[in-house]
């Protein structure tokens, strides 16, 4: 309990990796994840209990389906928080270019399960979401990128990784998914401004993402029909907006009562997109500021954390990660209330879907493994190593 308030205890050489992994760990980040967990499969037993129903499923199909993925992405999760940053660094890059491949190869062989975009790979007896993957190695190889540009007669890293960015948010605007475009973009933009780009080529970057939404706007019926009906003053009670509208009106502070709620019979998308709409119904708001309050802690103890780390890799791996997480969630939940446009993005660790609960261990492992405590990294050690 000690470490977990005061910080873990400086590594010492020859110690076994599981007692150093531990002593270096941010236990109160990995105590949210498993409680976001943990909520997520409390929400998935009401949520996809009437899915499971009229596709003539047992009961509790997809919670078994949920606690198997999760099983899964909380032991990668645990693998890859053990590692180095160098060896985040590889896995990573090589994420990058395996899901990069994927994207690439999805006009040919996608499909969009009638959704009107093509994101999934199907494998028949499972269907992968690329751009779930390609998230954590996206950051992984721009940090990269950012970090070698900062070395004496490096390569032109910001620029590679602007190249990078510009390719993927491309190609996920074809698919159409306007929504994983911009949190990838969103978090090139993160990573930049820590690399120490200037404020007058970050508004220029912002710029163009706004002319480009204007050209989707008037290029994309998809892209359009969703913004017209985020700025439309009334709500259709007949569209999952607001249906999901009237269950956070109807749950008030403490929730109509476990499993009383009547939005996961009308929302197809309530066990994943709109799994907040169940909470707030069922829970109330209470529940609701509980899970706000988790993933408000894990950003802002690994942003906390990255303040006091030298290593340029690391640091913005670090702060790409902490906040492309806490976007993600803030972005779903803001759908849900009508602050944003529906982007069909799901809520992380808590959204039934295999690959993005697997694809949300990988991200917050690193994550994990990039914030552990290292004394040797920081700038007091360094000082007193020269004196």
């Amino acid at each position: 309990m000690t470490e977990m308030v005061f910080g873990a205890t400086p590594v010492r050489a020859g110690d076994p990796i599981l007692p150093r992994w531990w002593r270096t760990l941010d236990k109160w980040s990995l105590a949210c994840v498993l409680g976001l967990f943990a909520i997520g499969l409390l929400l998935g037993l009401a949520a996809s209990v009437p899915l499971a129903e009229k596709n003539n499923l047992p009961r509790f199909y997809y919670v078994e389906r949920q606690a198997m993925f999760g099983g899964v992405a909380l032991v990668v999760m645990l693998v890859i928080s053990m590692m180095s940053p160098r060896q985040i660094r590889r896995i990573g890059v090589l994420g990058f270019l395996a899901s990069f491949l994927l994207i690439a190869a999805l006009p040919i062989i996608g499909t969009d399960f009638g959704k009107g975009a093509t994101r999934w790979l199907s494998l028949g007896f499972v269907s992968i979401q690329p751009s779930e993957f390609l998230k954590p190695g996206f950051v992984a190889i721009c940090a990269w990128f950012m970090a070698s540009s900062q070395e004496v007669g490096g390569p032109p890293g910001k620029t590679y990784s602007f190249g990078v960015a510009l390719i993927i948010v491309v190609l996920l605007a074809l698919q159409p998914d306007f929504g994983q475009a911009s949190l990838v973009l969103f978090s090139w933009l993160v990573m930049y401004f820590v690399a120490g780009a200037p404020m007058f080529l970050l508004l220029c970057v912002a710029g163009m993402a706004v002319m480009g939404g204007a050209f989707a706007y008037g290029a994309s019926e998809h892209f359009a029909r969703r913004i017209n009906g985020f700025l439309s003053p009334e709500i259709d009670p007949r569209t999952q907006i607001g249906y999901a509208t009237k269950a956070i009106q109807d749950g008030g502070f403490f929730g109509v009562g476990v499993g009383e709620g009547s939005v996961k019979w009308s929302l197809p998308d309530a066990h994943t997109d709109f799994i907040i709409a169940v909470a707030a119904e069922e829970y109330g708001t209470i529940l609701v500021l509980a899970i706000i309050a988790l993933y408000c802690t894990i950003v802002i103890r690994s942003l906390f954390r990255m303040l006091r780390e030298r290593d340029p890799f690391a640091r913005i791996a670090g702060t790409g990660l902490a906040c492309a997480f806490g976007v993600q969630a803030l972005i779903n939940m803001g759908v849900a209330v009508r602050l944003l446009p529906a982007k069909g993005m799901t809520l992380p660790f808590v959204s039934y879907g295999g690959s993005s609960v697997i694809a949300s261990g990988i991200a917050l492992g690193m994550l994990l493994a990039l914030t552990r405590s290292r004394p040797q990294g920081e700038l007091a050690e360094i000082l007193r190593r020269r004196g």
